[in-house]
């Protein structure tokens, strides 16, 4: 889903860890010092039913405490009816570029005219992140990001972070330089990956110069008072299910669960964002996707005992956007 993001970051050497000394971004904003603290975060909200209630029921029922929104997609009123009197939840911006699937299509909202890059022949976004990185004007996609955060703000919805779908803001500097550039001038965190960074360099090898970048990024984020992510776990949308093919409910939960306890145990202290999808099952969302396995066994780990059981064991913290801003505005 984000080899955008894994392109642009780029490999991280183990050396680098062992040579960084400074504080994390976790003790910077007064979590405690050795912890690993997790926004345990749900991507894809607003783009179906089964999006909405699988990110809704993982919060109040399960272990995850974050959610984003995809703003052009259908089902967004149906998700922000329910947070204008749940303003609890800890709800971003999901900046949507692409529409993926087949029988199930978006536009841009800042429309066709205004953003003609970000649209292929049939009026809908591109399908791929590589079409939009050859069509798409850095202005366009600034454009773009910010059409969707005014749709928000227009039906009386805040987000308390942005983040990129299909990592499509990290596919290139210019991209990335108008996401960035959006989220300093609004005073909205913005998910970036700016400590170790330990997951990420554990997903992929890359050329080890993006480290560095990664680090000026995340100075500059923390310099314009946003918080910054210390790593970024993002490997859960890969494990597709058992290996025997089982798609049962008891199945998917057991082998999501196993997996994300094994992730969990990897990561190293700082402030790291889970990313996830969930959904409930339904007839139709099949129908939208076949990512419909990894994505309702998201939501069955999400409230399974055993990996609550699991946090509390290892004392893991779990926090939020808002929390994570508002700790940032204390810090001189």
């Amino acid at each position: 889903m984000n080899k955008a993001l894994l392109f642009l970051i780029g490999f991280i050497p183990t050396l680098a860890f062992a040579q960084n000394s400074e504080a994390s971004y976790a003790e910077k904003l007064g979590y405690p010092k050795g912890k690993k603290v997790l926004i345990i975060h749900v991507d894809d909200v607003g783009m179906s039913y089964e999006s909405n209630q699988g990110a809704i029921k993982a919060i109040r029922e399960g272990v995850a405490n974050s959610l984003s929104v995809m703003m052009p997609c259908g089902w967004v009123p149906g998700f922000v009816n329910y947070w204008k009197e749940n303003k609890d939840i800890d709800a971003g911006l999901h900046l949507t570029m692409t529409s993926e699937w087949k029988d199930y299509r978006w536009g841009p909202l800042a429309g066709k005219t205004n953003v003609k890059g970000l649209t292929d022949s049939q009026g809908a976004m591109w399908r791929g992140v590589a079409d939009v990185v050859k069509n798409a004007s850095p202005d366009e996609v600034e454009t773009e990001i910010r059409a969707q955060l005014d749709r928000a703000r227009t039906m009386g919805f805040e987000p308390t972070h942005l983040d990129s779908h299909m990592g499509t803001l990290f596919a290139t500097p210019e991209f990335l330089e108008r996401y960035l550039k959006v989220g300093m001038e609004e005073k909205i965190p913005v998910m970036f990956p700016g400590g170790h960074n330990t997951a990420i360099q554990a997903e992929e090898k890359m050329i080890a110069d993006r480290f560095e970048m990664t680090q000026k990024v995340g100075k500059q984020l923390w310099a314009a008072g946003l918080p910054v992510l210390d790593d970024l776990e993002n490997s859960s949308y890969g494990w597709k299910g058992p290996e025997n093919g089982d798609k049962s409910e008891k199945a998917l939960q057991q082998y999501k669960t196993a997996k994300y306890i094994a992730a969990l145990g990897k990561l190293k202290p700082g402030l790291t964002m889970v990313i996830m999808h969930c959904t409930i099952h339904t007839e139709i969302f099949p129908k939208i996707s076949d990512s419909w396995p990894t994505r309702e066994g998201d939501f069955l780990a999400m409230i399974d005992p055993e990996l609550k059981k699991y946090i509390e064991k290892e004392g893991i913290v779990l926090t939020t956007w808002r929390e994570a801003m508002q700790r940032r505005q204390k810090v001189k």
